[in-house]
């Protein structure tokens, strides 16, 4: 005998005894509905248009998702990390290992893919109320803007000087990227505090309402249109000339910590230059990343605390802001 046919025989052997062994009766069921995969995957735009949008988005580009693979990035800086972060119910603080393979913060951080196979797939990952780890009684409560706050909040707070000097500064100090969150709560500046964000409490779902817009918009831009829901006569987002003032009082400071030899360049783009300053030039340094660097709406998350942490910044360098417009 060959050896397929070998094979064959011990295999039908197999099948037989096997008949012989389960009593159970066993039923095709067929369904005239579509599947529940259907429902998302199908003929429409439904997932491949918002994964083409996403895919222009800073998280879907960049080279940032590298930086999980230290324990203190992997809780945001990675799609699989913040997934896990999430699951535990961790703040970014308390993640204690980094990622192996770090993926960018693709569809599977933010919403619940393949846990129902249903249209329940969409839900987000967290909705929670976001207690944020580095501001003390600060807590983030705006719907579906909670996914978001997860991550986009200060990693510290101006810390206390010594001896009137603060050390510790880095080209990395500050409240670190995306404190968006603090900013519409008006937390963690240096020497202010408040007001709470008109948008904080006006716009439905907070980052979400503004950010995806009517359209669910997965570049994450906002767009003026959204805008114009509340604000009907605003052209830009440069609403009665926030975006303008600011960009005026960060350029003001920002000339100032430069002369002083605090940052390398002003623009967003600047750094600290030094390790320590006195505490009234660290913490205008420390408002004005806050602004320029960091919160990156000029002026549009909480223009009245923007403007202050500004105007702390210039007083603090012993100068008054210059009205110029």
């Amino acid at each position: 005998m060959s050896v397929a046919k070998t094979i064959l025989a011990l295999g039908a052997v197999v099948l037989l005894v096997g008949a012989e062994s389960c009593d159970r009766t066993i039923t095709r069921v067929e369904s005239t509905k579509p599947l529940s995969c259907a429902d998302c995957h199908n003929a429409s735009s439904l997932i491949t248009g918002k994964q083409t949008e996403w895919a222009t988005s800073v998280h879907g580009t960049g080279t940032a998702y590298l930086r999980a693979t230290s324990a203190d990035c992997a809780g945001c800086h990675s799609g699989n990390g913040f997934q896990e972060m999430v699951e535990a119910g961790e703040n970014p603080s308390q993640v204690e290992t980094g990622q192996t393979d770090p993926t960018r913060q693709d569809c599977r951080a933010c919403h619940m893919i393949h846990e129902t196979y249903s249209m329940a797939d969409f839900g987000l990952t967290t909705v929670k109320p976001v207690a944020m780890f580095a501001v003390e009684g600060a807590t983030f409560d705006g719907g579906e803007g909670n996914l978001c706050a997860t991550c986009h909040q200060p990693r510290r707070e101006f810390p206390e000087p010594e001896n009137g000097i603060i050390t510790g500064i880095s080209s990395h100090w500050g409240p670190h990227h995306g404190p968006q969150s603090a900013m519409l709560l008006g937390v963690a500046g240096a020497g202010v505090t408040g007001p709470v964000s008109p948008h904080y409490g006006a716009v439905d779902n907070t980052c979400v309402g503004c950010h995806l817009g009517a359209t669910d918009n997965h570049t994450f831009e906002p767009e003026v249109a959204t805008c114009k829901r509340c604000h009907p006569e605003a052209t830009s987002f440069d609403y009665k000339g926030v975006q303008t003032e600011i960009e005026d009082l960060g350029d003001q400071l920002g000339a100032l910590l430069l002369n002083a030899g605090l940052i390398n360049e002003n623009s967003e783009d600047g750094h600290p230059t030094v390790t320590e300053a006195p505490v009234d030039q660290a913490a205008a340094l420390y408002n004005w990343l806050y602004v320029m660097h960091e919160d990156k709406s000029m002026g549009v998350h909480n223009p009245e605390y923007a403007r202050a942490l500004l105007e702390e910044g210039l007083s603090r360098m012993g100068a008054s802001a210059a009205v110029t417009h």
